[in-house]
């Protein structure tokens, strides 16, 4: 490609919450527009073609995938970082959608069950699918592309289009298992993770070490620790604090435990380390909380 050709574009970018958000770029020159913005291996990128065509680069130049005309394409790679450098062909429009994987699992289930970009196959390669745009996407596409709204309400608009826009990307059919993650595979590795996660909820009062566990589901400890950062996007033990923390605050709301007998169910021998903890997650005390939310 001439380098005459080139010129250099650049994203609307919006932060719609913290670890997710909402890239749009319209290429309505005559030329090809190069545009470029980083991002880490915590995120997934959803990226959805209007109009025209565009090329993702990747490894500098060695490596490419093409989107075309109402087509999308998701990328994930827990392995390593995957910046954008994009190629868009003139009169092209795209829409994307970055989402940390600890968020993404958190919009399906408090427990944030498993995704799939795991087998051993794909350790060190990009993940991608790409697929149609729906009609129903494509209009909340489009008024993503048109945005002309007063400008204090973009970030709360843009917030609800990019959720509608992920229920409408995930919407399956109805034999589908919808309690899973929309990713969904027979892998070993990934099934024994899960098995552990299972084992540190159904024992949060009193969960075994790491070392444990690992033989627990026998799979070592360097593939348990790597494995469930990449799954769940947290340690086990940080993992476990959260899902500890929204069960406390659940049994808190139902009023029929106190602060002593909630600390307890969730592993908390003395009711001051439960308080510290309550206060470290949510930043009020469980007792504070109680009273705010009755």
């Amino acid at each position: 490609m001439e380098l005459k050709n080139v010129a250099k574009g650049s994203f609307g970018e919006t932060q719609v919450e913290d670890g997710f958000f909402v890239l749009t770029c319209q290429n309505e020159s005559n030329v090809v527009e190069v545009v470029q913005r980083a991002i880490d291996s915590n995120f997934i990128q959803f990226h959805f073609c209007l109009k025209g065509s565009s090329k993702f680069v990747f490894n500098e130049g060695r490596y490419a995938l093409d989107i075309l005309e109402e087509n999308s394409l998701l990328l994930y790679n827990p392995q390593r970082d995957l910046p954008i450098h994009l190629e868009m062909q003139p009169n092209s429009w795209l829409v994307s959608i970055l989402i940390s994987i600890k968020k993404f699992h958190g919009l399906f289930s408090q427990e944030a069950d498993y995704i799939t970009f795991l087998s051993d196959d794909n350790k060190d390669k990009k993940y991608y699918k790409d697929g149609k745009i729906s009609p129903s996407s494509a209009i909340v596409l489009t008024q993503l592309v048109h945005y002309n709204l007063n400008a204090s309400i973009k970030n709360l608009y843009f917030k609800g289009k990019a959720y509608e826009l992920l229920s409408l990307y995930f919407n399956r059919s109805e034999e589908a298992n919808v309690e899973q993650c929309p990713f969904l595979v027979d892998e070993t590795n990934v099934i024994k993770i899960r098995k552990a996660k299972d084992i540190v909820i159904s024992r949060m009062a009193e969960p075994p070490s790491l070392q444990e566990l690992s033989d627990e589901i026998g799979l070592n400890l360097k593939k348990l620790k790597e494995g469930f950062k990449q799954i769940y996007g947290d340690s086990v033990y940080s993992f476990l604090f959260d899902y500890k923390m929204e069960v406390a605050r659940k049994l808190l709301e139902s009023g029929e435990h106190n602060v002593n007998e909630v600390g307890l169910k969730v592993g908390y021998s003395t009711s001051s380390h439960f308080i510290a903890a309550f206060k470290k997650k949510y930043g009020t005390t469980p007792k504070k909380y109680v009273l705010a939310s009755s």
